[in-house]
């Protein structure tokens, strides 16, 4: 799936979390970079702005985890379907402070670093924009595959309801003959027995 690096900036108080998801396919690599937000570059961030970093998977298990931290980087290759979810946490702090964070999340094609490909393998910008082309519609036929087995999926639920919608159908109908045939009988009964029939 092609997709553009996701860049936030969170502002988070202390005893906050915020938790931000990303539906991410399976054997993606994804890559989050976050730093918290010095409004003073000449001091060292206080301990009140030191955070808890975790990530997790769509079944919760844990990608990423940091304790006190300013800053920090993940990077995983996506072993589930689903959505993955970050999550910030600022420690209670008395007096509480307010900070932001800044947060930076890239998956799939947008998420692998092309001028150290680049470097790497001594090849030139052209080589390079053949290599992301490529890798995009890599992605997309891949896309294309899952549609079509969702497409499938959706299909068949709807036959399965079809046929489940046909037969309480059916039953309802029964059930009504029924109850009018009781009260057809019970009516018969009731005038015969006041001998009006």
């Amino acid at each position: 799936m092609m997709r553009r690096g996701e860049s936030m900036r969170l502002d988070l108080e202390s005893g906050m979390t915020k938790c931000i998801s990303d539906d991410i396919k399976l054997n993606y690599l994804t890559v989050g970079t976050y730093s918290v937000v010095n409004p003073n570059e000449a001091l060292h961030l206080p301990d009140s702005h030191k955070i808890f970093v975790t990530v997790a998977s769509p079944k919760g298990h844990t990608q990423h985890q940091a304790e006190k931290v300013e800053s920090g980087k993940f990077v995983f290759t996506a072993v589930e379907d689903g959505d993955y979810t970050t999550c910030f946490i600022a420690p209670v702090f008395k007096p509480p402070a307010k900070f932001a964070v800044d947060f930076e999340w890239k998956s799939g094609v947008e998420a692998k670093d092309w001028a150290t490909i680049a470097k790497r393998g001594q090849i030139n910008m052209l080589e390079v924009e053949v290599r992301k082309l490529l890798d995009v519609t890599e992605s997309i036929h891949d896309e294309m595959f899952l549609l079509r087995e969702r497409e499938r999926e959706m299909q068949e639920l709807n036959r399965s309801t079809n046929w489940k919608m046909a037969g309480l159908s059916l039953f309802s109908l029964l059930v009504t003959f029924l109850v009018a045939g009781f009260q057809l009988w019970h009516l018969k009964s009731f005038l015969e027995r006041k001998k009006l029939l």
